[in-house]
């Protein structure tokens, strides 16, 4: 007997962890469970295992209708992968035809150059050329490169989301949020693929786009079989991650605002913002809403460089106002970058530094590191400079001091921070809500009181010039 009233399930594929959720209509979520995203060290290079995830999948998701009703699915996932598949989702090893590879594997110096010469303009990229295999054009061309018969033989390459649908479907498409999201596939402001795809001759390999909210189709009987799913689930389309997140603020008729989600990746997102002025030497991006207009974007690796600085004793307390204030008053500063990402300032991965006096404990460097990550925040929507208003959400605001310390670094600006936890989770919802016909949830938004922390603006004028002195001592 069916206990509960979800109808919308939200297939969350992140680099660390996937999630499955079931939610209410208008955003409710009801329950979930997670598993890590495992990869293995290869041959042929690091590769998510899809032949595990796709059995958890299965075997979660009918584990999930016996409880509830289920009849939508919306998959989302990170901006940094996607997987060439053949044509039967069940031929081989979950259909695909070469493994997923890992964003974070190490590209080889041949497909650098390669791809370098190769990969256009700022404008069509849609980002600058980031760290290790982060773009899916660059892994086509590795995969290419590393054996031309069988990528000859490949059918379509898919973008995360629309991966897990046409496991689950059979069905392909593109999509505007997801193709947008740093692939280098698809030139955003002129609305049509970029160099790359036509030197490579891969328009063969790219389905057609349809919208984040249509049916990709319905889970198909193979998996129904095999799982002892219900008939009838329609799998949505689905979304690039962070823009599913900043979707929900769309659809809740907000304008003229930036926001910062915070997590793993600190990513800002402004519809506002010109991306035409758009500083290119630093980690700014082009993407797409779900209409595929372009968003202007910024990034910054901010959980990796707060963890860095925090140590591997820091427990997630509550860090202490008055740690930060001494922080501030010794002038200890964290240069970036701490993780193999340059973020906002060129030049700096792998190059951060703790300059000054160095903390005295577990709770100073934890307050160093809150500093630190606010002040990469700042960073980010500083940059972007889209409208009046900041709002910030995400794991970071699980820490009390992270809103006042951005609100006041911010300055000019209002500062409102969403508290609700799960925002990529409920973009999805917004999505399948669409689909439905149905009005989306409603948002609060709370006002952020800045931080009063003597000579905090000193401070971060200090941050800030050593900051761009990634060079030297």
């Amino acid at each position: 007997m069916m206990t509960s009233r979800g109808v919308i399930a939200v297939l969350d594929v992140g680099k660390t962890n996937v999630d499955l959720w079931v939610a209410e209509t208008g955003g409710t979520l009801l329950e979930s469970r997670t598993t890590p995203n495992h990869v293995l060290e290869g041959p042929p290079w690091r590769h998510h295992d899809l032949t595990a995830l796709g059995l958890w999948v299965g075997e979660t998701l009918a584990e999930l209708c016996r409880d509830h009703p289920i009849r939508l699915l919306v998959p989302v996932g990170h901006g940094s992968g996607g997987v060439l598949v053949g044509s039967d989702p069940d031929a081989g090893d979950m259909g695909i035809a070469f493994p997923m590879i890992d964003y974070e594997d190490v590209c080889p110096p041949e497909i650098d150059t390669e791809y370098a010469r190769k990969s256009g303009s700022f404008e069509d990229r849609g980002s600058p050329v980031m760290m290790a295999m982060t773009h899916a054009a660059r892994q086509m061309l590795r995969m290419e490169r590393a054996d031309p018969d069988a990528f000859a033989r490949a059918r379509h390459y898919l973008n995360i989301a629309q991966y897990w649908g046409w496991w689950l479907t059979g069905a392909v498409a593109s999509e505007y949020s997801a193709m947008g999201a740093q692939t280098h596939l698809w030139n955003v402001p002129e609305h049509r693929w970029s160099p790359i795809v036509e030197q490579q001759g891969w328009q063969r390999l790219l389905p057609d786009f349809r919208p984040a909210w249509a049916p990709q189709g319905h889970i198909r009987e193979n998996i129904v079989r095999r799982f002892g799913l219900p008939d009838g689930i329609t799998v949505l389309t689905g979304a690039h991650d962070s823009t599913a997140n900043f979707y929900r603020y769309l659809a809740a008729g907000l304008c003229d605002f930036t926001l910062v989600s915070t997590g793993t990746w600190l990513v800002a997102l402004s519809r506002e913002a010109n991306t035409k002025k758009l500083d290119h030497s630093r980690g700014t991006t082009i993407n797409a809403d779900m209409e595929g207009s372009p968003v202007a974007g910024a990034l910054a690796m901010g959980g990796r460089e707060f963890s860095a600085i925090a140590g591997d004793r820091w427990r997630s307390a509550a860090i202490d106002e008055g740690a930060v204030a001494r922080i501030v008053a010794q002038g200890t500063v964290a240069r970036p970058s701490f993780s193999s990402n340059e973020g906002q300032f060129p030049g700096s991965a792998g190059r951060g530094r703790i300059l000054g006096p160095p903390p005295e404990n577990d709770g100073e460097r934890a307050a160093l590191a809150l500093l630190h990550s606010a002040l990469l925040t700042a960073t980010c929507a500083e940059v972007l400079n889209g409208g009046p208003r900041t709002i910030l959400d995400g794991t970071f605001l699980n820490e009390p001091l992270f809103a006042p310390l951005v609100a006041a670094l911010i300055g000019t600006k209002q500062t409102e921070f969403c508290d609700e936890t799960h925002g990529v989770v409920a973009g999805a919802v917004c999505l399948a809500d669409h689909a439905m016909g149905k009005a989306p949830a409603s948002l609060a938004l709370e006002p952020v009181t800045p931080a009063a922390i003597p000579g905090l603006s000193d401070y971060a004028n200090q941050w800030r010039i050593s900051a761009e002195q990634t060079e030297g001592t």
